[in-house]
């Protein structure tokens, strides 16, 4: 069937009339097909972020620390430019909407808005009034107040310095004009001009967020103040001295818990043309997944090299259970004539479980994703009862865990009887059967996990900041570096914001008696009130 075109028009007037409609009915056709194809952007990246918020759920429940840290930090990076693609594509969409009437929506449709949260109630308000009009712009009658539309945007200002003179008033007493005068304040630094709340900023700023102190000089010249990276260095290492006692509180109460997880990362340091190796070390005790009474803590320290000798001196007189990775350097611990008493040795489900995660993405073998599925049943057995009593767990253990073991051992003999040994397969069954003792201790111990991703959490600040700050100095840099992280951790474990915790111990430890060294460890630190902070 054949369209007939409809006759033009013979009179001028008409022709420029249906031109010009024809030239408004094609512009609106581009605007909607163009409208139409920002919609569908917009969809599209929206299901891509969807996909991507599902990987990273399912890395997150399902994957080890391990496999999580650098996939993760792809999708999370991945993530973020989606939204900010999907962003800019609704600001132009908005621009472009501006500029044309608005076209009906059809009903039963309401045009997509974000959720908002509100603004934290906390923070101080600045109200900006815009006065209404005084008289009706319509007819100029006179009008009365209704009420009020509020909407609220969020703001910040820079770091605000300032000076505080401390006071201290003299008298002379009229009979005998004897001189008297206040004593002096306590100040976190002997002689020192800096304040507790500065310090803290820039001990916060190096180990908490990874700033060297060149790059906190600079932010401070460009707010005004010259600090010497000289100047921050001598505060960074007498502050360090001066929270000695605390670090070692801490390092005690680690070593008195009944169970601990111990991992090792590798630092650079910097030497004579070059960087070496060092290590940085942590001890980790948490007893929140059985229900532990007792605080979580992460000790570090630091040694020049990867012996086993630095964490068994770290360790004298802990004697218990240590879950950690098979480092042959932690063998010696685990020698029945141990001078200290035994170290009874928890192997990790997920380093077993990395080796045949790896085999099965690289390589699809069917061994190691059976490996993987087996492995992952115990794994989410352990994300139920995570919380519960020790004997609670070792209940479960017994009646959900322990089966599902023993099919897992009998299965992996069957398997690496068929296997060269030589294979990669063959070697990851290996790792676990060697070990079998120590992977199957959680199931007598309700105490135990089943990861020893604790440590490995402790040690993530650490795998970023190395980006940041390079290598350390020195040996005594590495130490230092040891020392401040066991006070940061040890705050966030204990839901803590380290800063605020580092401002106020440093404006009390100059006058706190060191009897009383314990009242200002994290978990017993207690943020002071407003009032009490403002004086």
């Amino acid at each position: 069937m054949t369209t007939v075109p409809e006759p033009l028009p013979s009179d001028l007037a008409e022709a420029h009339a249906m031109i010009l409609a024809e030239r408004a009915a094609r512009l609106a056709a581009e605007a909607e097909a163009a409208t139409a194809k920002a919609t569908k952007r917009v969809l599209d990246l929206e299901i891509e972020r969807l996909k991507l918020e599902i990987a990273r759920l399912k890395r997150h429940r399902f994957g080890t620390s391990s496999e999580r840290s650098s996939r993760l930090e792809q999708l999370e990076l991945a993530l973020c430019e989606l939204e900010e693609t999907v962003a800019a594509v609704d600001a132009a969409q908005a621009l472009r909407a501006a500029e044309r009437p608005e076209p009906e929506q059809p009903r039963g449709t309401t045009p997509r808005k974000p959720a908002r949260r509100p603004l934290p109630a906390h923070l101080p308000r600045t109200r900006v009034v815009y006065p209404a009009p005084t008289t009706c712009p319509c007819c100029g009658g006179a009008v009365r107040k209704l009420g009020e539309e509020i909407t609220e945007s969020l703001e910040r200002l820079p770091a605000r310095w300032f000076v505080i003179q401390h006071v201290r008033e003299k008298v002379s007493c009229r009979c005998c004009e004897a001189i008297n005068e206040a004593p002096a304040p306590f100040h976190p630094i002997a002689r020192g001009r800096a304040g507790p709340n500065l310090l803290a900023e820039v001990m916060f700023g190096k180990y908490g967020l990874h700033l060297p102190l060149n790059r906190q000089s600079a932010c401070f010249a460009r707010e005004g103040i010259d600090l010497d990276v000289s100047t921050l260095a001598g505060w960074v290492g007498t502050v360090a001295g001066s929270l000695q006692p605390l670090t070692d509180a801490i390092a005690a109460h680690v070593r008195a818990g009944h169970r601990i997880h111990a991992d090792e990362t590798p630092v650079p340091v910097l030497a004579k043309g070059k960087t070496r190796e060092g290590r940085l070390w942590t001890i980790v005790r948490d007893d929140r997944p059985f229900a532990g009474a007792d605080p979580p803590a992460a000790a570090y320290f630091y040694s020049p090299d990867r012996r086993g000798v630095h964490a068994e001196r770290f360790l004298q007189g802990f004697t218990g259970i240590m879950q950690a990775d098979a480092f042959s350097g932690f063998g010696r611990l685990y020698k029945p004539g141990r001078a200290f008493g035994p170290i009874v040795e928890a192997a990790c489900w997920s380093h077993a479980r990395r080796g045949f995660f790896e085999l099965a993405e690289l390589q699809k073998g069917p061994i190691a994703i059976e490996a993987v599925r087996r492995i992952d049943a115990l794994f989410g057995i352990e994300r139920e009862i995570n919380g519960l009593s020790a004997g609670q767990r070792l209940a479960v253990r017994a009646e959900r865990s322990r089966p599902l073991v023993d099919a897992l051992a009998a299965w992996l003999r069957d398997q690496y009887a068929r296997l060269s040994a030589k294979s990669a397969t063959a070697k990851a069954i290996d790792y676990m059967l060697k070990r079998w003792p120590s992977f199957t201790r959680f199931l007598d111990d309700g105490t135990i996990c089943l990861t020893n991703n604790a440590a490995e959490r402790a040690l993530r600040g650490i795998a970023v900041g190395r980006r940041n700050w390079t290598f350390a100095g020195s040996d005594e840099g590495g130490r230092r570096a040891a020392a401040m992280y066991t006070l940061i951790e040890t705050a966030k474990l204990n839901d803590v914001d380290p800063r605020a915790y580092l401002a106020d111990v440093l404006s009390r430890l100059p006058g706190h008696p060191a009897r009383r060294i314990d009242d200002l460890l994290p978990w017993n630190w207690q943020k002071p009130q407003p009032i009490s902070a403002a004086a």
